[in-house]
């Protein structure tokens, strides 16, 4: 299978934080996990068997959810020949929907972004998600060290999340203005005390990055020769000094001078989708600061943008949560759009016509991104969902509202 698009990654999430919040009233909702090479006719085979097992369960109500719940999976994994290339993922189960009396059947079936490996079926109060919630993590780590002779900082990059691990001070004497005698014994001292603090700061990349399961490589900034010194000496573990993947030139130290090795080892981490991010939305930013720059940003603009097909890129914040209603009178057919926080907002207020002062009636009710994708998919529009763990992606979602546009042209 191809890799996931950007919006099926989203779609997959949002399924994923959807499905964590469900809850049965007893040890009654089913899942199951069919890999590619698993034969339906044995999983049929065994969803019997656990038929027949579930009539031993005592509680009465869980007993008859549970092969309420095991019907529908064998019903759905009968509309397949075989599961699909990356396996069937199936969740199945009575939801309390409030009070007595208000429970509902729901079902999930669908193909996972990744392959499944390993057979599995689970009867609990809440779906089993950890295989699935493990293909969303970024698994792939990198190491970061920027070193100058007075500091050192020591940070991952995992997916789009910078970590700092460890921030480090030499106490390494400055240049002294003595000669002779004094100043090459004081050059001796600063010697000694730069290369024990070169070995202060290998120990601690060995012990922070050697803890690490994934780590795909180490890239080594600074603004100085310190870092080329510390690279050709004996300061690292050969693990670790087998995987540097680059040392860049940096201005700065610290958290500072760690964003700058990311920024300038763009090629390197080309493939990253912290890159990818943070490329699209500078695109963007570019455009706007321009006098007659193709960007759009907030609801409305971006909106009306979409709607002239103008709009060649969405730029979309993952952590956007707001509802789009469409209302209409009853009386008139007047329409009126509007985006609120959540249903408990919606639900405060008394929308009128503005003709004809009737109370307006919900037309219709959409997440407020999948009310955009809907409008970009119509007007063949690329959608990038930005996550909010870059510099860059937190710009877009407290500046710009979490929705911003690059365009085809100008309107107007």
């Amino acid at each position: 299978m191809a890799k996931a698009t950007s919006k099926e990654l989203y779609e997959f999430k949002k399924t994923l934080k959807e499905l964590s919040g469900k809850r049965g009233k007893g040890t009654e909702l089913v899942s199951v996990y069919i890999p590619h090479d698993k034969q339906l006719s044995d999983v049929g085979k065994q969803m019997r068997d656990e038929l027949g097992q579930s009539a031993n369960i005592k509680s009465k109500s869980t007993r008859k959810n549970v092969q309420s719940a095991i019907e529908v999976i064998l019903q759905r994994i009968r509309l397949f020949k075989q599961p699909p290339e990356n396996g069937l993922v199936l969740f199945v189960g009575m939801i309390p929907k409030g009070g007595p009396g208000t429970e509902k059947m729901e079902t999930y079936v669908f193909e996972p972004p990744e392959a499944i490996t390993t057979y599995w079926y689970q009867c609990n109060n809440e779906f089993f998600l950890e295989p699935l919630e493990h293909m969303i993590e970024e698994h792939e780590t990198y190491g970061l060290a920027v070193i100058d002779r007075k500091e050192a900082t020591i940070a991952t990059l995992k997916g789009k999340k910078v970590t700092i691990l460890n921030h480090l001070t030499s106490g390494v004497p400055g240049k002294h203005k003595a000669g002779g005698q004094s100043q090459r014994r004081f050059d001796r001292v600063i010697d000694l005390a730069a290369h024990e603090f070169k070995k202060r700061i290998g120990d601690h990349m060995n012990e922070d990055f050697l803890a690490l399961e994934e780590l795909k490589g180490v890239i080594i900034g600074g603004p100085g020769f310190t870092k080329e010194e510390f690279v050709k000496g004996d300061y690292l573990n050969y693990e670790i000094k087998d995987k540097i993947i680059a040392t860049v030139d940096t201005s700065y130290t610290g958290e500072f001078g760690i964003r700058e090795v990311i920024d300038k080892s763009a090629d390197i981490l080309n493939d990253l989708d912290v890159m990818h991010e943070k490329k699209i939305v500078q695109k963007f930013l570019k455009e706007l600061i321009k006098e007659k720059g193709l960007a759009a940003y907030g609801e409305n603009e971006v909106r009306n943008s979409l709607i002239m097909g103008a709009v060649d890129t969405l730029l979309l914040s993952e952590d956007l949560v707001a509802i789009h209603k469409v209302l209409k009178c009853p009386a008139c057919g007047e329409t009126k759009e509007l985006t609120v926080k959540n249903e408990a907002e919606y639900s405060k207020a008394d929308y009128r016509c503005e003709k004809c002062n009737e109370s307006l009636k919900e037309e219709s009710s959409l997440d407020l991104i999948d009310d955009f994708v809907e409008k970009a998919e119509e007007m063949d529009t690329t959608v990038e969902f930005i996550s909010s763990e870059t510099e860059e992606g937190m710009q877009l979602l407290r500046a710009f509202g979490g929705i911003a546009a690059i365009l085809r042209y100008h309107l107007g």
